[in-house]
Parts: C-alpha cells; structure tokens; sequence
C-alpha cells in the first residue's frame, strides 16, 4: 500500500508541479522568467517581476490551495453521505461563505481588518457560521450524525441563503451588484498573497483532520454498522469528516468564491486512475484537484485573450455535462 501511494503521489505532485511552473508563464503578456528574478533592475521598473508576482504567482497558488481544498472534501463527502453526487455545496457551507461576502460587498467593502480584506474574511466568516448551523441540527451525543438530518438541513439552508443573497443584492447600487456575481461566479484574481496566507490555517487544520480518517472512511463508506463491527468510532470518524471537510470549503470559497463542480469531477476522475481505497484517492484528489483547477483558470485566462474570464465559467462548462453523464450512469 505504502508503494500505491508514493507512487500515486509522485505521478500526480509531478503534474501539479509541472504545471504550476508552466501557467505562471502563460498569459497575454508574454514575460521573461530570468528577468523577473533580475534583482538588478529596481521592482519599480520591473514589468515582468510585477506580473509574475502580483498578477500571475498569487493566482496560480490560490488556485492550487482551492483545487486540492475543493476535491478532498467532494472525496470525504461522498464517503461520508456513500452518494456519489455529494459535493462541498451540499452542506450549505459555500452558501454561507457567499452570504458573508455579499454582505462585506454590499455594506462593508471599504472596512478594513489590519491586513485583512473584509470580502474573505467575511465570507470565511459566513462559511463557519454555516457550517456550525448544521452540525447542531444533526449531531447527537450518543448516536451517529444523521446524513439524511445533515442533507436536509444543508438544503434548507441554501434555500434560506440564496433568499438572502437575493435580497442584499437588491438593495446594493449597479458596482455592488457586478462585484457580486463576479464573485459568485468563483474566481482566482486574488492580487496578493495576504488573502492565501490568511486561509492557510483553516486549510491546515482541515487537512490535520483529514489526514485521521482514510481507513475508516473505507469502512463508512460501505455501512456504518459494519464499520462499527470492525472497531471504528463511527461518531468521531462522521464528525471529523464533516469538519474537516467544512473547513476546507470554507477556506477555499473565502478565497475564490464558489467554484463549482471541482469537488465532484475530481474525486470520480480520480478513482477512475487509482480505484476507491482513500488512502490512495485522498492524495490523489487533492494533487490532481490543485492541477485541474490551475489548468482551468490558465484557460480563463487565455482562451478569450486579452479578455479574462472567471475560472468558475469553465469548471461549470466542464462539470455540467459530466454531473449529466454520472446522473445517468448511476441511475
């Protein structure tokens, strides 16, 4: 197993890592990579060290950070609820987060949080708040998280938030309401690393509790009564599982908005390449997840060139017709 997994990590991190030296490069100013490293030149001067690290650098981390985030928790979840069409909005958790930065938009976009920008912060902010909403309508202290109440419950709340959202915007003015659903639309033009490094706590706590649950999401996935049989905690495991997964999606929309359909691609394209065992597909996701969004968000921003598009029109362009075939081939 041990082999599996190197060798699953290595083929999949050589990709990220290929690509994320390649997309820095790409774009509709073509620049010198020993030019911008030239420490000979002031910065000032310096056109291509400026858009290697303000423009194009940024972009390329936070969309790996938002790949890798989004993918593993689609994989945790669709063990967690055993539905292969579970993906990070279901739980209402990415609602959330976009509430939060309707609200910090609409009312608050000038505020300052030391270095903070109050659009992520308030959409991290939104995400927990959601994310807490559904853990106390679904936990119990002696009995197992109901995935059916944790269903429920996230579907309600989306429908309650996307009410919401619907009624902020109305009261916004014409630039609030574009910054808004160019937000919503999910995209990568962060403009610095202070928002990354920001979410990076949230990310690696999702990831500490990640990194507990492969083996016993082997077993939940299959039943929670056998995985009980077999000697797993089945209330820590599904709690676990949903925080963890929380958190990641709440760091990643904080940064990007809600990218649609990373969280369910991924994780099927995935076991198509390395089979169901999560100790194999959770590395698995989350490095080819980080790729398959860098590459999609290098195609936003080439395909309609000098034109940028939000990366979240091309995962959605990718994603529907895939969630079409999945729907059909699982019925």
């Amino acid at each position: 197993m041990r082999g599996r997994v190197a060798a699953t990590v290595a083929g999949f991190g050589g990709l990220l890592l290929v690509v994320c030296l390649v997309a820095p490069l790409v774009g509709s100013t073509p620049i010198s990579l020993a030019r911008a490293f030239d420490r000979s030149i002031p910065y000032a001067d310096n056109v291509d060290a400026q858009i290697f690290f303000v423009a194009r650098l940024p972009r390329v981390v936070a969309g790996a950070l938002v790949g890798a985030a989004l993918a593993t928790a689609g994989a945790v979840l669709q063990a967690l609820f055993r539905n292969p069409l579970a993906a990070p909005e279901t739980l209402g958790v990415s609602a959330g987060a976009a509430l939060g930065a309707i609200l910090a938009i609409t009312f608050a976009s000038e505020a300052r949080f030391g270095p903070l920008a109050p659009v992520p912060l308030a959409s991290l902010v939104g995400a927990l708040s959601a994310m807490t909403v559904v853990y106390l309508l679904a936990r119990s202290t002696r009995r197992p998280l109901s995935t059916s109440v944790l269903l429920l419950a996230g579907v309600a709340l989306n429908a309650f938030i996307s009410a919401m959202i619907l009624f902020v915007q109305y009261l916004a003015d014409f630039t609030q309401t574009y910054r808004a659903v160019r937000w919503l639309i999910g995209d990568l033009d962060v403009g610095a690393m202070g928002p990354i490094v920001a979410s990076l706590p949230v990310l690696l706590s999702a990831a500490l509790l990640i990194l507990w649950l492969p083996s016993a999401l082997n077993l939940l996935s299959v039943d929670a009564d056998a995985a009980a049989a077999r000697g797993v905690h089945v209330i820590r495991v599904q709690r676990m599982a949903f925080v963890g997964a929380s958190l990641a999606t709440a760091a990643a929309v904080s940064l990007s908005g809600p990218v649609a359909f990373v969280g369910i691609i991924v994780p099927h394209l995935v076991r198509l390449v390395v089979g169901v065992d999560h100790r194999v597909v959770l590395p698995a996701a989350a490095l080819f997840g980080a790729t398959f969004l860098v590459l999609c968000d290098l195609v936003a921003r080439t395909l309609l060139n000098p034109v940028e598009l939000p990366v979240g029109i091309v995962t959605a362009i990718l994603g529907g017709p895939f969630f079409l075939w999945l729907l059909v081939r699982k019925r």
